[in-house]
């Protein structure tokens, strides 16, 4: 009763400090409430949200540093050549056409028209600037696309890649390709020109950013302008501030709610907009970790987590379980075609007895060569579901014998930096953002890359990711696809326990608030506010 009462002073006094933050004109934040700007003729919208911060390596909105791309494209100030339907198939966006010669030599054809909000036409010449910097610059991209060469004449683009690459496109539709100014530009303060409905008026990290109408904006893909006159994306990394801070009504809209709140928003006040995404809640174990080495271990961890159980209790059912490295039923290469260890604890517990891990001091941890049986789970708090999954598999593996030490930190960087301070690390990751397989395995499971923390590393899995590199075939993609997610689970190198189910609450005034499949497009030019 006591930590119940406490926790409820802690959401009066977090929601206090927001109300405190929004009216300071020194944090940068709109002064006021939405109702008080509405009186004065300004049609203005801020949105709460959990994800705008240095913690997610989304510290401004310059696609071309880390993942910055991702609030580029979600608020509307970037956008791509190619656009994801809510099937993630690919159709047109600031590129009107491209083809393929079945090799290296991409042709794009770039849409008539489009404007950076800068004024200056976005032409061949503008792209293939913006793309020359990306590649110097980003971390992920030169690897993903293997673009060699581009030449730019008028409004068509030609891309060479170093060895053929089906997946061009694909890749250029993620956040870090939206086309943007690169004259106009202010790199060094992390602020993007782009061509989308809304401009950066001010930014400051970890805080907010305040938008305004692109006055040179082409209509996008509905024909449409920017109905808001102000728009702010207010950072609230605290699920419980979040939800106090839309119930009070100093925001008009959430990202990132924490599923508990759902019940004080299903009323006429309020509404969601929900779709099932490809975002993995998932476990990857750090193979250079004494303890994750052990074959054995990693099967019973595997084995000892009751995936169901998580979903159905801890989110309340606002997910499905993770089987692959993509939802069941996704494209043709779902985790349903995946055999995947199930929820088997008797079995998890023979395991561990059969290598030597056994409870000879009786206090329920097993030991082996004087050595408990201790995993070191690192996470972070500012995806609601993480640690509501370290909280299931600490319960669920002390049930088998195993000890897990949780280190849910908003500093996660240092850690994984260290990789003798942890064994198994969550995080959540949209695997198919572009609806191609290919995106997972490059970033996650090849060495050396951005997102493989782990260190894992199969020459027989290095060996599959290179024909699916060059594999033009669809159908031949998926089959690869699913020999991969094979491989890396009968390593039991990664732990996939659920996909997210995007929720998006809004109040009843705001139209054009979707959540889309690939997590993108939050802000568009039909967001209004009645």
């Amino acid at each position: 009763m006591n930590k119940r009462i406490l926790s409820m002073l802690l959401v009066v006094v977090l929601a206090l400090g927001l109300l405190a933050g929004c009216g300071s004109k020194e944090q940068g934040a709109p002064a006021g409430s939405t109702e008080a700007a509405a009186s004065n003729g300004a049609k203005t919208m801020i949105i709460g949200d959990t994800t705008f911060n240095s913690e997610n390596w989304e510290e401004t909105v310059d696609p071309h540093t880390t993942y910055n791309g991702w609030p580029c494209i979600r608020y509307g100030i970037g956008e791509t050549l190619v656009h994801y339907t809510d099937t993630m198939e690919l159709e047109p966006w600031l590129a009107t056409d491209w083809e393929n010669d079945g090799d290296c030599t991409w042709t794009i054809t770039l849409r008539d028209g489009v404007k950076f909000s800068s004024g200056r036409d976005m032409d061949a010449a503008a792209v293939k600037q913006c793309f020359e910097h990306l590649l110097e610059v980003h971390d992920r991209a030169p690897a993903d696309t293997k673009i060699e060469s581009i030449e730019a004449d008028g409004m068509t683009l030609t891309i060479k890649t170093s060895e053929p690459n089906p997946a061009l496109m694909n890749y250029l539709g993620d956040p870090y390709g939206c086309i943007i100014d690169c004259d106009a530009s202010d790199f060094e303060n992390g602020i993007a020109v782009g061509t989308g409905p809304y401009v950066v008026k001010d930014m400051v990290t970890d805080d907010h950013c305040t938008l305004v109408p692109n006055e040179n904006y082409w209509g996008g893909l509905t024909n449409t302008q920017p109905k808001l006159s102000e728009l702010t994306i207010k950072t609230i990394s605290n699920g419980d501030t979040l939800s106090s801070a839309l119930q009070a009504g100093d925001i008009d809209a959430a990202y990132g709610m924490a599923y508990e709140a759902y019940p004080n928003f299903e009323n006429d006040h309020y509404q969601f907009s929900s779709i099932q995404t490809s975002r993995a809640f998932f476990g990857s174990m750090n193979m250079t970790s004494p303890v994750i080495q052990d074959p054995a271990v990693r099967k019973a961890v595997a084995m000892g987590i009751n995936k169901q159980g998580f979903v159905d209790t801890l989110l309340e059912g606002h997910g499905v379980v993770g089987h692959g490295a993509f939802p069941d039923g996704f494209s043709t290469f779902g985790g349903d075609k995946i055999d995947t260890e199930g929820y088997d604890p008797e079995n998890a517990k023979e395991v561990l007895e059969q290598a030597g891990w056994v409870d000879s001091d009786g206090d329920g941890i097993r030991e082996k060569d004087g050595t408990k049986l201790v995993i070191r789970w690192l996470t972070y708090p500012s995806r609601q579901e993480l640690p509501l999954l370290a909280e299931a598999a600490q319960a669920d593996l002390k049930k088998i014998g195993m000890e897990v030490d949780i280190n849910c930190t908003a500093n996660r960087r240092e850690f994984l930096a260290d990789m003798t301070s942890w064994d198994v690390y969550a995080s959540a990751l949209v695997t198919a953002p572009s609806g191609d397989p290919q995106y997972f395995f490059t970033t996650s499971c090849l060495p050396g890359q951005s997102y493989n923390f782990g260190a894992y590393e199969n020459e027989e899995v290095n060996a599959l990711m290179e024909q699916l590199a060059t594999e033009f075939d669809t159908a031949k993609r998926g089959e690869l696809a699913v020999q991969l997610q094979q491989k890396i689970l009968d390593d039991n190198a990664y732990l996939f326990c659920s996909f997210l189910q995007m929720n998006m609450i809004s109040k009843a005034n705001v139209t054009g608030y979707t959540a889309h499949a690939c997590d993108y497009y939050q802000v568009t030019a039909d967001l209004d506010i009645g």
